[in-house]
């Protein structure tokens, strides 16, 4: 097996939160998933012990553009000048012209909070992004990197399978396993943050995956794992759930800004029945770590049925 290199990024200071990693094949290196501009260091000291300058990145790839898999894009380029970024078609865009993911992420966070988050994310020249189409194929080196279109997670969504490590890099779309919460076995579930929640999308995504046999997956969050159908099962498990709750979300009755506070509630109580199920300890610590995914997922279902909602006839 080719090695693959897991970058700790320690995105929002914490350990085994967001990983990016590192192959190298013959003096060419190739970053998966950029984190923010915050990471850079990491990112270059990385390759720093690989033997290998800047000057030798030939590629870059983010699965998606959400800020903690692409926000460092435009650092890193910067840093490496002879890089062509890779990314989903309709992530490609918002690389070129980050306006609108700057202007979002602003409006949420606010301008300081989003600068300590993320630092400065600039254009970067359309000449060094290249759109990678569904099932389109690039070789790097002994390696065959293939390029797969996920949705589910984000419309914008791709996934790579590496034929020197027999691993897909996955992005979002196979779940998010925390180190902290995987002791003997994993403990999986989906992110489902918004703005482009699908949960029949994000299952077929799951099956895909999974049916291509890898020997592992390489998680955004966080790292490498083997056991590729505990994962899977229970990552459609829980969509299951959540599509379920997005129905019940979509219809029921009253005004949308209780939407959130009702999904959240339902989720925290499921993922405490989950991880009993599991035997894994619910204490300050794991509600802790859980704590941000846990009002993403929240944002992200209560969005897609108000969404819904105002498609429907008579929407509310």
């Amino acid at each position: 097996m080719a090695p693959v290199t897991t970058i700790d990024t320690q995105y929002l200071g914490r350990p085994g939160f967001a990983a990016a990693y590192l192959l190298v094949e013959g003096g060419e290196a190739a970053f998966i998933e950029n984190n923010t501009a915050r990471a850079l260091p990491l990112l270059l000291e990385a390759l720093g012990r690989a033997g290998l300058r800047p000057e030798q990145v030939k590629y870059a790839v983010v699965t998606h553009a959400h800020l903690d898999h692409a926000g460092g894009s435009s650092a890193l380029m910067e840093a490496c000048p002879g890089a062509t970024l890779l990314a989903h078609p309709r992530a490609a865009k918002h690389l070129v012209d980050p306006s609108r993911l700057v202007a979002s992420a602003t409006q949420v966070y606010g301008p300081e909070r989003f600068r300590e988050l993320y630092g400065e994310i600039r254009p970067i020249p359309a000449s060094r992004v290249r759109a990678m189409e569904d099932g389109e194929r690039l070789r790097f080196g002994a390696r065959e990197l293939e390029f797969f279109h996920t949705r589910g997670h984000a419309n914008h969504h791709l996934c790579v399978r590496d034929s020197g490590s027999n691993g897909i890099f996955t992005g979002d779309a196979f779940g998010l396993v925390y180190p902290a919460l995987a002791r003997s076995r994993p403990f999986a579930f989906p992110s489902t943050s918004p703005t482009d929640f699908d949960a029949e999308a994000a299952k077929a995504a799951v099956r895909q995956i999974a049916s291509g046999d890898p020997e592992r997956v390489f998680l955004t969050h966080f790292g490498e794992r083997a056991e590729v159908a505990d994962i899977a099962e229970q990552l459609l498990r829980w969509l299951d759930f959540y599509g379920e709750l997005f129905a019940r979300a979509r219809d029921a009755a009253g005004p949308p800004d209780e939407l959130e506070d009702t999904c959240r509630r339902q989720i925290e109580e499921e993922f405490l029945r989950r991880l009993e199920e599991r035997g894994i300890s619910t204490g300050a610590s794991t509600g802790e770590l859980l704590e941000l995914d846990v009002a993403l997922n929240a944002q992200g279902i209560a969005l897609a049925a108000q969404k819904a909602r105002g498609r429907s006839p008579g929407g509310r």
